[in-house]
């Protein structure tokens, strides 16, 4: 009777550690993705690979390359599969200069879209991607924090470190030419730190130092980002701090999980009658 009773617990006290282990996996990505479009431009060589996603499979994606000087180079209409739409463009014989990447499908601001790539001596090397999709997906690891800003039509924004260091990563994406101006606040608002970053194919990142006075209260600090006076060029994203140390923050997802598998485990054990300790 005993031994069916520790056979049990034990079974339980497993359950419960493989529960909270596919808890921790859960947490590492966390996907919401909904309505919106995206779209990336990936040079390599001579060539760049234009594609993206979308909700929507009742429309063609207009893809419109234009030179800085404002002449259109290519316009192509593609067919969504699947969610997704592709194409490739061969810059050998683009001459030098910064190109604009916009795609478009129907007259709604949340499905139009543009990125600009740099082609020289008939390559490029530009990689870049934004998305306006509503709840894009934003990865969640146990031991690193990554808040994804993403606001309809310009500039992106994404800050994270890693659970205890004393920096704070930061890299965006923007469809205009122009410096980001970044102000770190303090929860009690203070600035404590003001960047200007120049973007270069799209995209820019930066690396704040965490720590010194200024940092010395414990909360959220707020990230921003600017670019010109348009409200779609602004955007914000937040990281908390404690001790001068970057903290991560424990997905809500995972944590309702882990709650579900510790009541799960509590109504196993009463309906059974087990437990823990065992009776003589």
């Amino acid at each position: 009777m005993n031994s069916r009773k520790y056979t049990m617990t034990s079974l339980s006290i497993v359950l419960l550690a493989v529960t909270i282990m596919s808890v921790s996996a859960l947490g590492q990505n966390v996907y919401a993705a909904g309505p919106g479009l995206s779209l990336s431009a990936e040079g390599s060589g001579d060539t760049v690979a234009i594609s993206g996603t979308t909700d929507r499979n009742d429309l063609d994606v207009t893809v419109v390359i234009t030179a800085s000087n404002g002449n259109k180079v290519s316009i192509d209409q593609l067919s969504v599969s699947g969610g997704s739409f592709s194409t490739t463009w061969n810059v050998s014989g683009s001459a030098d200069g910064t190109y604009t990447i916009a795609a478009n499908q129907g007259p709604s601001s949340k499905y139009s879209l543009s990125v600009s790539v740099d082609v020289s001596g008939g390559t490029s090397e530009s990689s870049v991607s934004i998305s306006n999709v509503v709840g894009a997906a934003v990865e969640e690891a146990s031991v690193e924090e990554t808040v994804i800003a993403t606001p309809a039509g310009g500039l992106s924004l994404t800050a994270g470190g890693v659970e205890g260091s004393t920096t704070i990563d930061v890299s965006g994406t923007t469809d205009r030419n122009g410096d980001v101006v970044l102000t770190v606040t303090a929860p009690n608002g203070n600035i404590v730190s003001i960047d200007q970053i120049s973007p270069s194919g799209g995209s820019f990142v930066t690396t704040i130092e965490v720590g010194g006075q200024l940092w010395s209260q414990d909360g959220m600090y707020k990230i921003s980002a600017q670019q010109g006076d348009a409200s779609n060029y602004k955007t914000s994203a937040e990281v908390e701090i404690i001790d001068g140390h970057v903290i991560p923050e424990f997905g809500v997802i995972a944590a309702m999980i882990l709650a579900v598998a510790i009541v799960s485990i509590i109504v196993v054990t009463a309906k059974t009658k087990l437990s823990i300790v065992p009776r003589y």
